[in-house]
């Protein structure tokens, strides 16, 4: 008999990615590709796209879909109610892909699938109390609470990304309409940002010369500067690192956890964003939760919102069962 596998489908505001995993967790063929921009029926088609490539390739059957999205979710109905970096707005989003791809389809927040996956078998893997963000174009954010994810009255809690860390800093970006945000602060967005501002100010430095090259002062750009031991590219993810620091700090005051992962695109990084931010934890945060937290980067990480979502998909069937 064949193996029988699931997909976690990991959404997010600038790459989509999908995984053909099994029951152990391991993922047997995955695709990605960039999230398209063009509105929610474009979206939609991309994410069905990826779906059914990987229905087609699986070595066995596929018996259920989980999607993780950056949005807030209203689990009873299975709907998308709003999203910050995705045109994805009141929409029954669970019907819909359930229609199209004619399998069982579970939904939830992707930050929360990605802390899901850390609790049950990565970094926090055992913890009973444990944070999460994920840090890419947003900040996602997932809350385990007793070993399960806390979702709060209707499935949207844990927007971790939009806590107010700066009372002046900017605009928050997309949907949110609140100033000074954690995602507005430390993001993927918040480094491309810092670093147009260091390149129009130093036009003759790398990142001034990148851009008037026109390259995209995104993340990648700016860590193989840093590898390159570039002052700019370092000062720029000390800079993330500090407002990481802040916001786990205030998270950590709050929520006495035992583990604090952290994950997304940006942890490729490393110790450049978490060490400054463990340095603002112990000079910032309370005891004793300051003194017990462990400040980890995510086991899984870029994929740990696709190997959460594939354990919404394996945890749907066996709550149907």
């Amino acid at each position: 008999m064949s193996e029988e596998y699931v997909i976690g489908f990991d959404l997010g505001g600038t790459h989509m990615a999908a995984g053909l995993v099994d029951a152990s967790l391991n993922v047997a063929s995955s695709l990605e590709s960039k999230t398209p921009t063009g509105g929610q029926a474009e979206l939609l088609a991309g994410i069905l796209t990826l779906v059914r490539e990987l229905i087609a390739r699986a070595p066995g059957p596929v018996a259920a879909v989980g999607f993780g999205i950056p949005s807030m979710i209203d689990q009873k109905h299975g709907r998308a109610v709003m999203s910050v970096n995705i045109p994805l707005a009141d929409f029954d989003f669970v019907d819909f892909m359930r229609a199209e791809i004619g399998l069982p389809v579970f939904i939830d927040n992707d930050a929360n699938a990605a802390a899901l996956a850390e609790a049950r078998a990565g970094a926090a893997k055992g913890a009973r109390e444990a944070l999460m963000i994920t840090m890419g174009t947003g900040i996602g954010g997932g809350i385990i609470i007793g070993g399960e994810v806390y979702r709060g009255a209707t499935g949207s809690a844990a927007e971790l990304g939009h806590i107010v860390i700066d009372v002046n800093g900017p605009h928050c970006q997309g949907a949110c309409d609140n100033y000074g945000c954690f995602e507005a602060m430390a993001s993927g967005t918040a480094l491309a940002r810092y670093a147009a501002e260091i390149a129009a100010a130093n036009p003759k430095s790398a990142l001034g010369l990148a851009a008037a090259a026109g390259e995209s002062l995104d993340g990648a750009l700016i860590w193989r500067l840093a590898q390159d031991e570039d002052s700019h590219a370092l000062a720029l993810f000390e800079k993330i690192g500090f407002y990481t620091g802040v916001g786990i700090t205030t998270l950590v005051n709050i929520f006495n956890p035992e583990y604090f992962v952290v994950g997304g695109g940006l942890i490729l990084a490393g110790e450049l964003i978490l060490e400054p931010a463990r340095r603002v934890l112990m000079s910032r945060g309370l005891r004793p939760n300051r003194d017990i937290v462990k400040v980890v980067p995510a086991r899984f990480g870029p994929d740990a919102g696709m190997i959460g979502a594939a354990c919404l998909a394996q945890d749907g069937l066996r709550t149907k069962m």
